[in-house]
């Protein structure tokens, strides 16, 4: 009875999302954002089915969008294409590696490597003008300021509040060294998932800061830059920290080298705001300052740097393990052992632990397939920075900055293992293709004006 009504509500969910593939795409972005809120708290119980939710919207956009007669964007013949067709191709070849034990488990590790990977092709005609991106992604960004309270209500609860769970209804267990603060998770299962949509909230939040607006959208961002640097601090994660620090820096580098005339317009308008933040946030939020700098001064830095740099180095370790083969196509995903109890699959070779996504891509995909995921990877970045040196419109070339400059950052971020990452992360890869089309798009709507007027 509970496998017939778990279908039917598979089969309800898919059907609902496949009759608007648009809304479908901007409330899938919604549900990771809130998605915790029913695995924390309203169906605990529920968590692990829970997790598939935004898959079955995003797999009922893709029945409508791909199944419809409406023009879809070329689908163009270029390197990008055929790095992206090599990585297909061996993360599917991978699949049936006989050390999985079972396909299903093959077939679950292709979901966690491209399932998400067709969106790109589907922004460039979710949004229809420059004006209608950016009314979205200022709406979107406004979801910041209740997840952020929620954030500043944990860290100030006891870690035995009924606020400060995991997925599950898990007792939060991560403090802050020193203090009996939680390091906060907001709506988000775990702090990992918070700690990307922050990085996120951050990096667009800097060009709006940059844009004209009204004084009461500009307040409203005011707000949210506060409030998601704020609790920044409240998670404990450095690498969130180091994230932000890295980005304002190449931000400003980049704009300055490229763009003298509009770094000289953007210093001016930031300066009061970022006096402004600078100032609410040192008083506001100082006893989550104390306690993030406390945390650190406790924790060796070797052991941070050693930690940052062992992505670079645990592909080769990972290499000499199993030579030019991997151990299959979702072999070390973290939800693989639950899905052999479920389905009561055959155990197969067990890999050796890895912590790094770069490391457990190796021993998944061998050397060969490292070659063509991380080739992927920094075509996409290359590629981002093509797109911000052509375009000509401000706003949208802030907006391919911030995509070059989230991508090359992270260039070992989890795209495979987080979910909430690998949504982004294709939103930000979407940006080669939508930016242009929206500034072709204007352009020529701006001409057919003309034109009407001097008729």
């Amino acid at each position: 009875m509970k496998m017939q009504i778990a279908l039917i509500g598979v089969i309800f969910i898919v059907w609902i999302s496949s009759l608007n593939w648009r809304r479908s795409v901007k409330a899938v972005f919604c549900v990771i954002i809130f998605e915790g809120i029913l695995r924390k708290w309203v169906l605990p119980q529920a968590s692990d089915m829970i997790y598939f939710l935004k898959d079955l919207i995003i797999g009922g956009s893709y029945i409508n969008y791909y199944f419809n007669h409406e023009t879809k964007y070329p689908f163009k013949t270029n390197g990008l294409t055929v790095l992206l067709l090599l990585a297909t191709g061996w993360c599917l070849f991978q699949a049936f590696n006989p050390s999985l034990g079972s396909p299903i488990v093959g077939f679950f590790g292709l979901k966690t490597y491209l399932f998400y990977i067709p969106l790109m092709w589907m922004f460039p005609t979710l949004f229809q003008s420059e004006d209608d991106l950016y009314k979205n992604l200022r709406n979107y960004l406004v979801l910041a300021i209740p997840v952020c309270l929620l954030s500043i209500a944990q860290f100030f609860s006891p870690v035995s509040s009924p606020i400060n769970v995991y997925a599950g209804g898990q007792e939060a267990t991560a403090t802050l060294t020193g203090t009996a603060a939680v390091r906060v998770t907001g709506t988000f299962p775990y702090i990992a998932g918070y700690a990307v949509y922050l990085s996120v909230c951050f990096s667009l939040l800097i060009p709006l800061l940059t844009v004209k607006q009204s004084s009461f959208w500009r307040a409203v961002t005011l707000v949210e830059a506060l409030l998601v640097a704020g609790t920044s601090f409240m998670t404990g994660a450095r690498g969130l920290l180091l994230f932000e620090v890295l980005f304002l820096a190449g931000y400003a580098c980049v704009i300055g080298l490229t763009q003298p005339s509009l770094a000289a317009r953007c210093t001016k308008q930031i300066i009061l705001p970022s006096i402004i933040i600078s100032g609410a946030v040192s008083t506001f939020f100082r006893s989550a300052i104390d306690a993030f700098f406390a945390r650190s001064a406790n924790s060796s830095p070797e052991t941070f740097f050693d930690r940052a740099l062992s992505a670079f180095a645990e592909p080769f370790q990972a290499t000499s393990l199993k030579g030019l083969d991997g151990y299959g196509t979702g072999a070390t995903h973290q939800a693989v052992s639950a899905l052999r109890q479920v389905l009561n699959l055959r155990t197969g070779e067990l890999p050796p632990p890895s912590e790094g996504e770069t490391g457990r891509v190796v021993l998944e995909l061998g050397p060969f397939g490292f070659l063509f995921w991380y080739g992927l990877r920094l075509v996409l970045i290359f590629s981002l920075w093509q797109v911000f040196l052509k375009l000509k419109k401000p706003f949208l070339r802030q907006l391919a900055l911030v995509g070059f400059l989230f991508q090359a950052i992270q260039i070992t971020g989890p795209v495979v293992f987080n979910n909430t990452f690998s949504l982004y992360y294709w939103f930000f890869s979407g940006l080669i293709f939508l930016l242009p089309q929206l500034e072709r798009r204007d352009f020529l709507n701006d001409r057919q004006m003309v034109q009407e007027q001097n008729v």
